[in-house]
């Protein structure tokens, strides 16, 4: 059996788990994932969290809402002054082009 000086222990950078390599035959000996905590610390701090969310969600969606209906007349006066510069510049002669002469 190999000594105890063969293996090393790692632990991943990504997921924290301990792995431990056997140098001599470059092989993973022991792999220990670490214990994860619960995804629900208090359930009822959560619920709290949950209806203030849709709360948010709602705010959101009229702030979203109103600026869709506004879309309309803000586009309209884009439309509006873009066209009196183009009237106001559309006195000039067309560019001539070599295919003209």
């Amino acid at each position: 059996m190999a000594s105890q000086e063969t293996f090393v222990e790692i632990v991943c950078p990504c997921c924290q788990a301990t792995l431990k390599f056997d140098m001599e035959t470059r092989a993973v000996i022991h792999h220990k994932v670490p214990d994860k905590a619960p995804v629900i610390q208090d359930l009822a701090a959560e619920v709290a969290r949950i209806k203030g969310e849709s709360g948010r969600l709602e705010q959101a969606f009229q702030k979203s809402f109103e600026a869709h209906k506004s879309q309309s007349t803000v586009l309209n006066k884009k439309f509006d002054e873009l066209l009196k510069q183009a009237k106001k510049s559309g006195d000039e002669a067309p560019p001539v082009r070599d295919f003209d002469l």
